[in-house]
């Protein structure tokens, strides 16, 4: 195979749907979720699985939380009002995971609840 081959093959994927921004949305929430039911499944042992998980979480939710506060979002208000709660929520309840004192079974649902709302319409793909 030369160069050229090689160029064409590596650029093109007809097989590969174009990912939409939901979807791209979609997949990190899948990712991080997967990884806090993975580490929690563990039990004591999965700790520092779980505290990369909820670290990765955070940053989520952060970076969702400044965006949502950015004046240019072009969310409806209520909406954006309430992605910044949950950011805070999370913030708060994941201290609470780390502390040994909750669960992270409810950032668990909230996640999922996020990737359902962002599949509702079918263009999380």
């Amino acid at each position: 195979m030369n160069a050229t081959t090689m160029a064409k093959t590596a650029y093109s994927a007809p097989g590969q749907p174009t990912r939409t921004a939901r979807g791209t949305e979609y997949e990190i929430f899948a990712r991080i979720t997967h990884r806090l039911k993975a580490a929690a499944s563990l039990g004591d042992a999965g700790f520092n699985a779980l505290a990369q998980a909820l670290h990765e979480n955070r940053k989520l939710w952060t970076t969702l939380a400044a965006d949502v506060a950015d004046s240019g979002n072009q969310l409806p208000a209520p909406l954006r009002a309430r992605i910044f709660y949950l950011a805070e929520f999370t913030d708060k309840h994941t201290r609470k995971v780390l502390a040994g004192v909750s669960s992270p079974d409810v950032l668990v649902d909230i996640n999922t609840a996020i990737m359902r709302g962002l599949r509702q319409d079918g263009h999380a793909t």
